[in-house]
């Protein structure tokens, strides 16, 4: 999760809703990207994730959407992404394709948002709840803010079906393979080669999600630009979630995988960053045509330092996609969702297997598939989870 802050009000937005669609539909999915990369660019994001985007930004010289990479606000930017947004590794595993040669080029997967729950939304600050922190935050009410759920789309996925080749090839072959099809790894000397790999393949993911993210907002500012001009652009927070991570907990050292969850980390375990006093903040996103919630960690010991990340699901995505025609409508009429297809094209509309195939997608993941946010946050405060800094409407949502 990404989340910046604007000095842009929903009117704007809203007014020019027409030409920042075309303007975002071609940059996110008709080619508009311009994300030029070479091999050098990309093994350091693979090896050093944002650290080694910031050290060899030069390298594209300003072209395509570099022309909006500012070195020295990535610098201070960096600040305020957990762990500086880079796993440092010295390894990358299976991913030579993807690295490709010395001349700038492009691939298909950074600036992607990805399937599933992820989105890119620009979301007006409807209400404050705790206006110390907001403030020191620059958040305002009424103001947009940009808020971007994304990972490390096919290389995520290349990165875990590595990972299960590695850990099950440790394993005797006529060994019944586990339900959950899933292989633990030994901690142990013995098996010191494949660990050093497991965290190099996680590292290599995880990297690649930090500046995805960080492309997808600039892609954002990009499209605002274009109509705007220059405006604020400041970035608060970005956080991981689905993750391994290595922490001390009472003195010992252990593996905490946060599954549906992320870091909620109070003010002593912010110590020496940015957000020392305040707490770590906390991005909790409803369904899609829903309301989000901003927070602040306060670090709770029995939840492991962690939130949810979201409501979770009401329905199966094939539950979701039986709903109601006349509930869909309803949904669709109400919240503007810019996908790849645009289903107003006169070429589409004679195309009922492709809207099919759009509406189904959609129904996947519109609000009646998930469970209310509300309840949800109130769990977070009423066991000390962490606290509601403001919560944020959709005025718009951008679906891979």
């Amino acid at each position: 999760m990404r989340l910046y802050t604007t000095d842009l009000k929903e009117d704007f937005i809203k007014s020019n809703i027409p030409i920042l669609e075309k303007r975002i539909r071609h940059i996110f999915f008709e080619g508009g990207r311009d994300i030029p990369m070479n091999n050098i660019q990309r093994e350091s994001t693979l090896r050093e994730g944002l650290i080694g985007l910031l050290e060899t930004s030069h390298i594209a010289k300003s072209k395509g959407i570099w022309k909006f990479y500012d070195q020295k606000q990535q610098e201070l930017d960096i600040l305020n992404v957990s762990s500086l947004g880079s796993m440092i590794t010295d390894q990358i595993i299976g991913l030579k394709d993807f690295i490709g040669n010395n001349d700038l080029s492009y691939d298909e997967q950074i600036g992607s948002i990805g399937g599933g729950n992820h989105f890119v939304e620009i979301q007006k600050v409807s209400e404050i709840l705790d206006n110390q922190t907001a403030n020191a935050w620059g958040i305002k009410k009424n103001q947009v803010v940009v808020m971007i759920h994304a990972g490390s789309v096919s290389i995520g996925q290349h990165s875990g079906m590595s990972f299960k080749q590695l850990v099950k090839g440790i394993y005797p072959k006529d060994i019944k393979s586990p339900d959950n099809d899933i292989y633990l790894l030994p901690y142990s000397e013995k098996y010191l080669n494949e660990y050093n790999m497991f965290w190099s393949i996680l590292s290599n993911a995880a990297n690649f999600a930090f500046a995805n993210r960080l492309f997808l907002g600039l892609m954002v500012y990009k499209a605002l630009y274009d109509i705007k001009g220059e405006f604020d652009f400041k970035l608060l927070y970005d956080s991981p979630h689905n993750l391994v991570w290595k922490e001390q907990i009472d003195g010992k050292t252990i593996f905490l995988h946060r599954k549906g969850a992320c870091p909620s980390r109070g003010m002593s375990q912010m110590t020496g960053t940015n957000f020392e006093y305040y707490g770590e903040p906390v991005f909790i996103p409803g369904s899609m045509g829903a309301s989000s919630f901003i927070l602040a960690g306060l670090g709770n010991r029995e939840s492991l330092f962690s939130s949810s990340h979201g409501a979770g699901r009401s329905l199966s995505r094939g539950k979701a996609k039986k709903a109601s025609d006349e509930l869909f409508r309803e949904f669709i009429n109400r919240f503007k969702v810019i996908t790849p297809i645009d289903p107003n094209k006169p070429d589409i509309k004679s195309r009922p297997d492709i809207l099919k195939k759009w509406e189904d997608e959609l129904k996947s993941e519109a609000p009646y598939s998930y469970k209310e946010i509300t309840p949800i946050i109130k769990t977070h405060v009423d066991n000390g989870l962490a606290k509601v800094v403001a919560r944020v409407e959709p005025i718009l949502t951008i679906k891979g």
